[in-house]
């Protein structure tokens, strides 16, 4: 059997591709079609993938990444448009990243920290959108720190500006934004994680793996994934990863 005809088959053996899209992040989902339709650069990268195994597509949305993680498996979705994180591949497996979101650390000006290692200390509160892939980072490398969760990004950004917390994890586009005619608060500029936004699919795919990889692949090396980011408006807000 022709490899396309076995990653279709273990791809969506119904016979439609289901995708599964977080419309939290608005890097990433940038705006929703007159019928509700996604449109971002996350919906696209999904129409690429069915495009080129031949399959009609049908979107799946979720309000937060933690609730698209937890579908799988569970026969909801066939690829899920989500950041990869190592908790996360213990019921995913993940293709290479797409594109990379720089996430960072905005403190107060007279704040002690200048460095992402000072805010891991007692006393210190983090504020993050719950099961984010930069909170799961956090709860994974921050030992010392607390980690205030919020139920979306917008709420994590509430903690701190309400000053419930001292430190804001976030996008750094999103903080930037912010931030930008603000005075007051500083931004730790070296990164404390890269997100690498991936697709998942249900453990066992290696063959579907490999063959998105090559889309992947080829969408960067042929222009097509810088033009989409574009066309979208985010191409100075998103990393593309070098293969």
């Amino acid at each position: 059997m022709a490899l396309l005809e076995v990653v279709k088959r273990e791809l969506a053996p119904n016979g439609i591709l289901r995708a599964g899209i977080n419309l939290s992040n608005f890097l990433l989902v940038s705006s929703r079609g007159p019928d509700g339709t996604p449109e971002g650069i996350s919906p696209d990268i999904a129409r690429r993938v069915a495009n080129a195994v031949d399959l009609p597509l049908e979107f799946v949305t979720f309000e937060r990444p933690g609730i698209l993680a937890d579908a799988a498996g569970k026969n909801v979705w066939d690829i899920g448009n989500i950041a990869y994180e190592v908790e996360r591949s213990q019921t995913i497996d993940f293709s290479d990243p797409y594109v990379l979101i720089e996430a960072n650390f905005l403190v107060r000006q007279n704040a002690n920290l200048h460095k992402n290692c000072d805010v891991d200390q007692q006393g210190v509160s983090i504020g993050v959108s719950e099961r984010s892939a930069y909170d799961l980072w956090l709860s994974d490398n921050f030992k010392s720190a607390k980690i205030v969760r919020a139920p979306s990004i917008q709420a994590s950004h509430a903690l701190f500006w309400d000053n419930k917390v001292d430190v804001l994890a976030s996008l750094k586009p999103k903080l930037i934004e912010e931030i930008d005619n603000l005075e007051g608060v500083r931004l730790i500029e070296k990164p404390f994680t890269a997100v690498k936004q991936s697709i998942g699919l249900p453990k066992g795919s290696q063959n579907s793996v490999a063959y998105i990889n090559q889309v992947i692949r080829s969408s960067i090396q042929e222009g097509w994934l810088l033009d989409r980011l574009n066309y979208h408006g985010m191409a100075s807000r998103l990393g593309i990863p070098l293969y």
